[in-house]
């Protein structure tokens, strides 16, 4: 591994906690391309965003989706992290229909990283 590919760890914790001061959060998982770079993915490929981050919480419903997504990605800290996020917001019925429809939330279901646990 390259390196400054590593996972700033303590800052994913820090935006967890932030979102979590504003919505109860079930589900929190990270994926992107850091986070293949982690798992080893080869350099020549095709990136992506470089995080894709997935929030699911009870708390969304009745919430516009944008508005979700706007809320949590003024959260998460560009600079710090090294690149910005593409964010998702769910509600626990949403998550599941996006899970098997989206590639994107399907690949931080499957290889993501769980930031609940970090």
């Amino acid at each position: 591994m390259e390196a400054g590919t590593a996972l700033n760890r303590r800052e994913l914790k820090r935006y967890l906690d932030r979102v979590s001061d504003r919505w109860p959060i079930d589900v929190a998982l990270l994926g992107g391309a850091r986070v293949a770079d982690e798992h080893g993915a080869p350099a020549q490929r095709e990136r992506g965003p470089e995080y894709v981050v997935i929030l699911v919480s009870p708390a969304y419903d009745g919430m516009p989706w944008l508005e979700r997504v706007y809320q949590a990605g003024t959260l998460w800290d560009a600079l710090e992290m090294g690149g910005g996020a593409d964010v998702h917001c769910y509600t626990p019925a949403e998550f599941e229909r996006k899970r098997k429809s989206l590639p994107a939330v399907r690949d931080a279901v499957d290889g993501g990283v769980d930031l609940i646990a970090v």
